[in-house]
């Protein structure tokens, strides 16, 4: 028996990026305009959008603050520091968050989907992938980036 031609929904085909997401990852990575970029996908427009941006004055703090406790969402953080040469640096950071406590369907959504939405921001340095705080932790950023 074939199931070809039933209609049935497909999670795997991940989803669309608003135009608004792609420009505020811009003004972050040209412009500085923007610590953070936090992103959640919209699943009535099936797409990533933007949920919050963080000032370029807010703290790490701030931003893992912004993250729910039991949702997933992808984020990006521009982390600035001094490299042993005692000269200023900026690295980009994609985080992929999805805390354990979160429901199935949102962490296969958000799974299914990280690949394409990621390759819409060009410029990211490093990505990571983080189901608690500990591993997005600031000296974990730091580690990376040197």
């Amino acid at each position: 028996m074939s199931f070809r031609g039933l209609s049935r929904p497909n999670a795997t085909s991940g989803m669309g990026v608003a135009d608004h997401s792609k420009d505020t990852f811009l003004e972050l990575k040209r412009k500085k305009v923007y610590r953070y970029v936090i992103f959640k996908i919209d699943e009535k427009k099936r797409e990533v959008v933007v949920e919050k941006t963080g000032g370029p004055v807010e703290s790490y703090d701030d931003f893992t603050a912004s993250l729910p406790e039991n949702d997933c969402r992808y984020a990006v953080y521009d982390f600035d520091f001094v490299t042993s040469e005692n000269c200023q640096k900026s690295k980009i950071f994609f985080i992929a968050w999805s805390p354990s406590s979160s429901r199935i369907r949102a962490k296969m959504l958000y799974a299914t989907s990280k690949d394409r939405f990621r390759r819409e921001l060009d410029g990211i340095h490093y990505e990571i992938q983080a189901t608690d705080a500990t591993e997005m932790d600031l000296e974990v950023l730091r580690d990376r980036a040197h």
